[in-house]
C-alpha cells in the first residue's frame, strides 16, 4: 500500500473547503474497518486513507502550513499505514468512566500483547505491540496501543481464496472472540495485502 506523498495533501484552504464530503467518505470507510471485541474493545485497522484524514486534521488543528511541519506529520502518519504484508491497528480500551477505567487498565497489563487476527487453516497471529514507545508498566496499560500484524504469504493468500478471519483477545481478565470477522471488513482489510 503505497504511503502518503505531498502530492495527496490539501492546502488549509482547499482542506477547509473538501472537508464535509471528505470526512463523509472517510467515516463510511472506517465504520466498515472498525471491529469491536467484546464490550470495551475496539480494533480500528489503518490504512492511507485513514492516515490522510488523520494528517489534514492535525494540520487542520494545529494550523501547521510550514513544509517542515507538513512532513513531520506525513512521516508520524505514514507509519500507521500497512506495508503490504500487515495490518496496522490502532487498538482502543473504551471505559467511559473514570474510576472504572482506573481499575480496569489496572487489570488488562498485557493485554495488548495478547490480541490476536487468525486466517481459517493457520495459527494465530499475536500484533507487534507499541513499537513507538513502551504504553504501559507493573501497574496499568494503557486505554491506546498501535499494533502490527504481520501475516505470512501462504496466510493472504488463503484470504484471498476466501478464508474467514476471526479476531480477539485471550487476557486472563478479558477474553472475547470475534468469529468471524464481518465479511465486509474481511474485503476492506484484504485490500491492504499485496
Amino acid at each position: 500500500m503505497s504511503k502518503i506523498s505531498r502530492d495527496d495533501i490539501w492546502s488549509l484552504e482547499e482542506y477547509h473547503k473538501l472537508r464535509p464530503e471528505f470526512r463523509k467518505k472517510v467515516m463510511a470507510h472506517k465504520k466498515v474497518r472498525k471491529l469491536p471485541v467484546g464490550p470495551n474493545a475496539m480494533l480500528f485497522f489503518e490504512d492511507k486513507l485513514t492516515m490522510h484524514y488523520q494528517v489534514q486534521e492535525m494540520l487542520r488543528a494545529e494550523r501547521i502550513f510550514e513544509e517542515e511541519g507538513i512532513q513531520e506529520e506525513m512521516d508520524t502518519y505514514n507509519a500507521l499505514i500497512p506495508d503490504g504484508s500487515n495490518w496496522k491497528v490502532t487498538f482502543m480500551l473504551e471505559f467511559p468512566d473514570v474510576t472504572i477505567r482506573k481499575r480496569e487498565l489496572a487489570r488488562l497489563v498485557g493485554i495488548e500483547d495478547l490480541t490476536w487476527v487468525q486466517v481459517e487453516g493457520h495459527d494465530k497471529v499475536y500484533p507487534i505491540a507499541d513499537e513507538d514507545l513502551e504504553r504501559d508498566d507493573d501497574s496499568r496499560t494503557s486505554s491506546v496501543h498501535f499494533l502490527r500484524y504481520e501475516l505470512a504469504s501462504d496466510m493472504i493468500e488463503s484470504l484471498r481464496k476466501g478464508a474467514k478471519l476471526s479476531a480477539g483477545i485471550e487476557h486472563d481478565n478479558y477474553n472475547h472472540t470475534v468469529d468471524p470477522v464481518p465479511e465486509e471488513t474481511r474485503k476492506s482489510l484484504l485490500g491492504d495485502l499485496d
